[in-house]
């Protein structure tokens, strides 16, 4: 079982770093998928074709970049989409980024 890690604060997020996180295809899965599921996924919840070492390094470029927070329950990551503070700092950005036209690929 590791600490939780740390985020971001909304007055530090950076618009060019959230939508290089969002640029990845499989980062990108990851929003959308969270944000269809309406509630926090654990690590190994998402449909991604990746191992698991890649999906820690892309789920670390989301905390960092804001979009996720990650905590434990038990000895499982969650991870939460954040929604709010995203909205209040990129007001439209994830409606954008997750609508069916904006994911087809």
């Amino acid at each position: 079982m590791g600490r939780t890690p740390a985020h971001p604060e909304v007055s530090v997020f950076d618009l060019q770093r959230v939508l290089e996180a969002v640029v990845d295809p499989v980062r990108r899965s990851i929003v959308v998928q969270l944000e269809a599921a309406g509630q926090d996924v654990a690590c190994g919840g998402f449909d991604i074709p990746v191992s698991k070492s890649t999906a820690t390094h892309h789920f670390k470029v989301l905390r960092e970049a804001g979009l996720i927070r990650q905590y434990y329950v038990g000895t499982s990551r969650m991870n939460a989409l954040r929604r709010e503070e995203m909205d209040q700092a990129f007001p439209g950005l994830l409606d954008a980024l997750t609508t069916p036209e904006a994911t087809r690929g």
